[in-house]
């Protein structure tokens, strides 16, 4: 169990309501609460059990959640059946890491009463703790529908929005915490680390400073005002309090990861390449081996990348040519834009997302029905080639209503569908969308494999690869070979931005971005830092867009070129290819 009350243990025991069964109430003594019973079955003991209830909410008044955990264990093993008691035994489950038999024991406590909050909050925090974010979700909106007031399920909701990069769902879900229950200590560090991500650290170090004021060195708290320090100068100091939260034996092994992660940035911040290099080693180590019983198992995504290689070395770039009706609802002009994560394509989304004639959309997977359909595994390609289109419009209507559900209205638009790992889906973009222009965001392939080592990404199959250069390097190489292989079929609709060119000559580049779009030039384009703080940008960009733009990245891989030494032959062929100077 966390040793930090921010995580709000206190709502996962909370108060229930009673379910609408036959009910027996019994108080235990004249201060003492009553107890709600379901009717117990004939072989039991009514008082044993009354008495072993009024134990466990003994144990609960007086915060002692071990106790209570434990009692309420027992009680189920012995056939007690009731809300509380296996709400308390989850818990222990939870402690102990096993958090499947947790959410088994919590669904029978929804089930035994469906309008149970506190059964159904902690399912939600259970489901957050292993990542289940939009399982967690529908969780705490079942619960806020029971109980709008209940303040804590609201901040829940808030940071279950926040890790599925939803940040403007997530501000309003913890502002709302806040009005209902103002010195909540999640909503205010959930607003802190909001804050933080946009770059408004001067906002966001006094919400942090309230938190640890109450719960000395809570991680987050921690990280936020060592970002404040970093961005004000005070690299030493930052440093200090990384170093000291990273020996607190209550972190976890994520916690302690993202800490070194920090401390990296900070120490890269003081011209230090080689601690700081060691210091996101330390990272993506603690990351790795914390997500391999769930990552590194099966097929990984550099294996299934390469098979998809194996798989469109057999067919010609001819197959992923279609042809499909255009939508009368559909956008103006359709564009996916893609490449490699920290390649720039956040950068250019947001430039034009400024624009008022376009629609742009973040990181969402939109084409996940398709995904489902024809690229379950790398065999999936020689069907996906031979489609017809009785088989392709279902998926494309899929796509356009998850693209509505995501909040985007592209009618009449510039539709601009932003996401970088798009690139391993090109054969299904091209087969599915014949019509659809492509952005191809490029930059140095040292910076980009680089970069990727460095950040710190919601964690999924690909960004599990990102963990180690020759992982990255992998990775990077697989997507470009991809590209390379349908190079013949997106070609004539392909345009290719550079970032370094982007940096160095802004106004020419977005033109030219412009007029293969169809799009006329605005001065708001120029503006785009402002739209990216308003748009609350859930990439790692985000704090860096904020400020506008700059050539911060450009070059950086000459700082650690010994530490990419093993990687660049990997690298050296696109680095060639694109025209890179190799020195």
């Amino acid at each position: 169990m966390s040793n930090w009350k921010v995580g709000q243990i206190k709502v996962k025991v909370g108060a229930y309501t009673p379910a609408p069964s036959a009910k027996v109430t019994v108080a235990t003594g004249p201060a003492a609460p009553s107890v709600v019973v379901p009717a117990p079955p004939a072989a039991r003991d009514p008082d044993a059990d009354l008495a072993r209830l009024a134990e466990i909410q003994a144990a609960v008044k007086a915060e002692d959640y071990d106790r209570a955990s434990d009692l309420a264990d027992e009680a189920l093993k012995s056939g007690l059946e009731h809300s509380l008691v296996l709400n308390l035994a989850a818990l222990k489950r939870e402690d102990e890491g096993r958090y499947d038999e947790a959410l088994a024991t919590l669904a029978r406590a929804i089930a035994l009463d469906p309008r149970d909050i506190g059964a159904r909050n902690a399912a939600g925090l259970v489901l957050a703790r292993v990542e289940r974010y939009a399982d967690a979700l529908a969780m705490f909106d079942g619960v806020v529908a029971i109980q709008p007031a209940f303040a804590g399920a609201h901040c829940a909701r808030g940071t279950a929005l926040e890790a599925l990069g939803r940040l403007k769902e997530a501000e309003v879900a913890y502002k709302h915490t806040l009005d209902l229950q103002p010195q909540n200590l999640g909503a205010l560090q959930g607003l802190a680390n909001l804050l933080s991500r946009r770059g408004a650290h001067a906002q966001a170090r006094p919400l942090a400073e309230t938190v640890l004021a109450a719960e000395p060195n809570f991680p987050d708290a921690v990280m936020v005002l060592a970002a404040a320090d970093a961005a004000e100068g005070a690299g030493e100091r930052a440093e200090r309090r990384l170093e000291l939260l990273a020996a607190d034996a209550r972190l976890t092994p994520q916690q302690r990861a993202l800490a070194q992660g920090l401390l990296g940035d900070v120490l890269d911040a003081q011209d230090r390449p080689a601690d700081a290099f060691q210091a996101y080693a330390a990272c993506n180590m603690g990351l790795f081996r914390a997500y391999a019983p769930v990552h590194d198992q099966g097929i990984g995504a550099l294996e299934f990348s390469r098979g998809m290689l194996e798989e469109l070395a057999a067919i010609p770039a001819s197959a992923w040519t279609s042809a499909a009706a255009p939508r009368a609802d559909g956008p103006k002009t359709h564009v996916f834009l893609l490449g490699f994560p920290r390649s720039g394509t956040t950068l250019l989304e947001q430039v034009l997302a400024s624009h008022p004639d376009v629609e742009a959309l973040e990181e969402r997977e939109t084409l996940l029905d398709a995904t489902r359909a024809f690229l379950r595994q790398p065999s999936d390609l020689g069907r996906l080639a031979v489609a017809r289109e009785a088989e392709l419009a279902p998926l494309r209507d899929a796509y356009w209503a998850k693209v509505r559900a995501e909040g985007a209205e592209p009618a009449g638009k510039v539709f601009v569908d932003k996401h970088p790992l798009n690139t391993f889906r090109l054969p299904l973009i091209l087969k599915l969308f014949p019509d659809a222009k492509i952005l191809f965001a490029r930059r140095d392939p040292r910076d980009v494999v680089l970069s990727c080592y460095r950040r710190r990404f919601a964690m999924s199959g690909s960004a599990y690869q990102l963990l180690t250069l020759p992982g990255a390097a992998g990775y990077y190489d697989a997507a470009m070979r991809i590209a390379e292989l349908v190079e013949p079929a997106m070609g004539p609709r392909t345009h290719v931005v550079r970032h370094e060119a982007l940096v160095d000559g802004f106004d020419t580049v977005v033109g030219e971005v412009c007029a293969a779009l169809g799009l006329p030039w605005v001065e708001a384009m120029r503006n785009f830092a402002d739209q990216a703080r308003d748009r609350a940008v859930a990439t790692p960009s985000g704090a860096q867009l904020s400020r506008g733009l700059s050539a911060e990245g450009v070059g950086a891989w000459r700082r650690y070129r010994d530490q990419l030494a093993p990687v660049l032959p990997t690298l050296e062929p696109w680095v060639t290819r694109f025209g890179y100077s190799a020195t």
